[in-house]
């Protein structure tokens, strides 16, 4: 595996790989790498000729210091796991190199940053964009892979993709669970065991919201029934439960308003924020 910490050598080397006609598949991440990961890496081989993973903390996309300070940076063994797996290119800079000024830089997303994630953590997908398009820039990739489990800033790089004409494809890759359902997230090393078992609430409302909302259940019932069951239990606050339309996150009251509707979840376990979501019709699970 061919590792870089700079732009301008990455760039030289995947600008010969290009003349030599291979195709680049790219994975961004924030590094504390898990079997999701692992999953785009897989899915990245076997429709690139050449994966390229980034792992950059971006700075930009925390809007609590403390979120950023507290996040697991675990470069050695993320270089390890990536070589085991066969990933081509590993990209790691350092945030001078990636923000060599300070970036005065913001995007507005309209709706789309501004209901869920985007309302809870304003800045946070201007911050997200930003990263995005400048590795969209250093890279050049045919193919970004993203996981389900981050729908909405998916949505948001979609759109960031059609308004900037980045001539990129686009794809959401399967949320990776553990056996028991948890959606596996680099901040699931920050959780106790007991927690661990605590957080399974998140994908237990998701699927109990998905059954209720197909059997008719509307969606004001449903979203009640989740905050009481989270408030029956210590250590874990909800933040927010929606169902929205996949497509623009239009946030629905009635599952019949959207093509495909989406269940979105966030919550507190102790310190650390998780969140899930899960597609009402089962194709898309």
């Amino acid at each position: 595996m061919q590792i870089f910490h700079k732009i301008a050598p990455l760039r030289a080397f995947l600008a010969e790989q290009r003349r030599h006609g291979k195709t680049i598949g790219l994975v961004p991440t924030m590094g504390a790498l898990h079997e999701g990961h692992l999953s785009l890496i897989s899915v990245a081989r076997s429709q690139s000729d050449l994966t390229v993973a980034t792992i950059f903390v971006n700075p930009a996309q925390f809007n609590n210091s403390s979120d950023l300070k507290n996040y697991p940076r675990t470069l050695e063994k993320d270089t390890e796991l990536l070589e085991k797996v066969g990933c081509d290119v590993l990209f790691a800079p350092e945030t001078s190199e990636i923000y060599p000024v300070e970036t005065t830089l913001s995007f507005d997303f309209g709706t789309l940053d501004k209901v869920m994630e985007g309302k809870f953590r304003p800045g946070h997908f201007s911050g997200v964009a930003l990263v995005v398009s400048k590795l969209f820039h250093i890279v050049e990739p045919d193919t970004a892979f993203f996981g389900q489990k981050d729908w909405q800033q998916f949505a948001v790089i979609s759109r960031l993709v059609s308004e900037l004409n980045f001539n990129i494809k686009l794809q959401s890759v399967p949320t990776f669970r553990s056996k028991e359902g948890l959606a596996l997230s680099s901040r699931n090393m920050r959780l106790t065991p007991a927690q661990r078992e605590t957080a399974l609430v998140l994908y237990q409302s998701l699927t109990e919201a998905k059954t209720q909302l197909l059997s008719g259940v509307p969606v004001d019932v449903v979203q009640r029934n989740v905050e009481a069951r989270f408030s029956g239990l210590e250590g874990v606050s909800l933040e927010y439960f929606e169902v929205a339309d996949s497509a623009n996150l239009t946030l629905l009251n009635n599952v019949k308003e959207a093509a495909s509707p989406i269940l979105c979840i966030a919550a507190f376990v102790g310190e650390v924020r998780l969140i899930d979501n899960m597609f009402l019709l089962s194709q898309h699970s």
